[in-house]
């Protein structure tokens, strides 16, 4: 169906396109002859007509003006028209020239050429923005019966935004204004909706046109310009504000109605943007295989989705979470329609499935995200931790190696330093088993590691979101807890930065800001659901749970970092690990697991491995 639309789509431009050429063509002799064109010219418009169309279409269609977005037709199909119009008549000019020695073209005005050209630029690039002039008129009228709405950033983002509500039937925004800081933009009219002051005049913007919503579309900006624009806007009284998704959010470079979201937390507390080399990162994908295990996890999702932009020829999903799984690949195939993408159920800790996947697809690039993380859970199933966490990702480990896989991309944790909990410690030895491991053949073992992601599965986030709605309180473990965080996108970007920079053996830590207060999150939240924090919903304290601590640290004391060429990712500086001793530590553990003995696990991790010291 899509096919046969498409191709119905080029027919239809085609045969205007023929139309166009021939009306050009004939005003063009109307132009020249002041309307009375000479007789002996009647046949040769026809010839002249016939020889356009022959060569105009071709060029057209190698310049792709044949496959553009009608109601989306910007500055790039003018350019290539430019482009195809003038090729076309470089060569029908030559062609003329060369024919000038036969009869009927001696007496030929070579200006018809030059009136014919333009025509045909005019005409034909009319057509094509025909549809955007329309949606654009009918679009205002539609905007004037809608609810009064503001857009903050009069860039890139708020310009798209503007086309969509233009060009959507269905938008509920009548788009008043814009507000930028830039002096460049002030008073510069976009699609004619004029940018009306600045971030500081939003009160003043939203009194005197009654605007009912706000929406940020400033996607490159930093949190305290965001938290700016939203402050401003809740002091003026607006309940309802949405937001444009970051840069490393926006998956084809576009951004939609269907984009815009509810102002959140994580918008608020999320760091400046970081700046990828994605030239790199291209070079470290493009055309591989690449596998994700834990690819219906929050990181493994998201990395999926970061991937498929950079084109791999097979990208593989692993997880025993059916649904996840299903999901996700239907999301990616969505957006993706070119992509090849297998899904695979399976248990990293099934060592014979395992086995069959690796010889089976061969995966040049993995990304190890599959892991048990609920601190409290695992200390309560402590077994488990150690079969998924260390047992699992051994199995994975040794099957890249024996398939000659090229990277593999463990991802860790912070909560991997001083381990206070058995999450944590599970976490250490598997970056342990990353450097032992990489000194045994040709495949690159890396690992990165990085704090909280911001509204993942599990995090705070929902749960103070589920507390705010129902106006229970929300309750904080203590009020001096802190924690980093990441938002889930700039975390998988990074991610995919640091594989395509290690030679093997690293662990790389992201920098992840300034630890946040989960306090002051949770006061944060309450404040955007349109509530007073301790007035209308109360912030009470519990307790400390089991494996917590107060604070994370992102490195032991003796580790240090070196700097790398991304400013945001450094090096820890690592104690060798000693190859031998491990594996005999490994099958310690292996068999202690396997006899689901709680206590006795605990106790074995605490004596085997240094670092673990458990809260007592």
């Amino acid at each position: 169906m899509f096919k046969k639309t498409a191709k119905n789509r080029i027919i239809f431009f085609v045969a205007i396109d023929i139309i166009l050429i021939t009306i050009s063509i004939w005003l063009s002799f109307l132009i020249r002859f002041d309307g009375d064109v000479p007789k002996q010219y009647n046949a040769f418009i026809l010839e002249m007509i016939a020889l356009a169309v022959i060569l105009i279409v071709p060029v057209f269609y190698s310049q792709r003006l044949y496959s553009f977005s009608w109601s989306y037709v910007s500055a790039n199909e003018l350019i290539s028209l430019f482009k195809a119009t003038t090729i076309s008549f470089i060569f029908l000019g030559i062609i003329v020239y060369i024919l000038k020695s036969f009869s009927f073209l001696i007496s030929f005005p070579r200006s018809i050429l030059f009136i014919s050209y333009f025509l045909i630029f005019i005409l034909c690039g009319g057509f094509r923005f025909s549809k955007r002039i329309y949606l654009h008129i009918i679009g205002m009228g539609r905007m004037s019966k809608k609810e009064k709405t503001l857009i903050v950033g009069a860039g890139d983002a708020g310009e798209q935004i503007l086309r969509s509500v233009l060009s959507s039937n269905n938008s509920p925004y009548s788009l008043i204004g814009f507000v930028d800081d830039s002096l460049v933009k002030q008073g510069v009219n976009i699609h004619g909706v004029k940018v009306l002051g600045k971030l500081e005049d939003i009160p003043k913007i939203v009194a005197d046109y009654q605007v009912k919503q706000l929406i940020i579309a400033i996607p490159s900006a930093g949190n305290a310009i965001i938290k700016k624009a939203v402050d401003l806007g809740k002091k003026s009284g607006l309940k309802k504000i949405k937001i444009a998704p970051s840069i490393s959010e926006i998956i084809n470079g576009r951004v939609s109605l269907r984009d815009l979201k509810d102002v959140g937390a994580e918008d608020l507390l999320g760091r400046t943007p970081v700046v990828l080399d994605t030239k790199e990162i291209e070079r470290f994908i493009k055309d591989k295989i690449v596998l994700i295990t834990g690819a219906a996890g929050s990181i493994g999702s998201e990395l999926s989705r970061q991937i498929a932009r950079f084109k791999p020829s097979l990208l593989l999903l692993l997880d025993q979470d059916e649904t996840g799984l299903f999901n996700i690949s239907e999301e990616i195939k969505n957006n993706f329609s070119d992509l090849k993408i297998i899904s695979s159920i399976a248990d990293i800790t099934d060592e014979e499935k395992i086995k069959k996947i690796f010889k089976e697809f061969q995966p040049n690039v993995i990304f190890h995200a599959a892991a048990y993380k609920h601190v409290p859970l695992m200390e309560e199933n402590p077994d488990e931790a150690v079969k998924n966490n260390i047992l699992g990702t051994e199995n994975i480990v040794r099957a890249a190696l024996y398939n000659d896989a090229e990277k593999f991309i463990f991802i860790s944790t912070d909560k991997a330093v001083n381990p206070k909990s058995i999450m944590g410690a599970t976490k250490r030895i598997g970056e342990m088993i990353y450097q032992t491991f990489n000194q045994k053949n040709n495949t690159k073992f890396i690992s990165v590691r990085f704090g909280n992601v911001l509204d993942s599965r599990g995090s705070v986030i929902p749960t103070f979101r589920e507390q705010i709605r129902k106006k229970e309180p929300v309750t904080v473990t203590h009020p001096d807890m802190k924690r980093y965080f990441m938002l889930i996108s700039e975390a998988c970007l990074l991610v995919m930065q640091a594989g395509a920079m290690g030679q093997g053996g690293e662990v790389f830590v992201l920098d992840m800001g300034e630890p946040i207060k989960i306090l002051d999150l949770a006061k944060e939240m309450i404040k955007l659901a349109g509530f007073e924090p301790d007035k209308d919903i109360p912030i009470v304290f519990t307790e400390i749970r089991p494996g917590e601590k107060l604070f994370e640290e992102i490195l032991t004391a003796e580790e240090g970092t070196i700097a790398t060429k991304n400013k945001k990712i450094f090096m820890a500086k690592l104690s060798n690990v000693n190859n031998n001793e491990l594996e005999n530590k490994l099958e310690k553990l292996k068999s202690i697991a396997s006899e689901g003995k709680m206590e006795e696990i605990k106790k074995t991790l605490e004596n085997l491995f240094y670092f673990y010291k458990p809260n007592k």
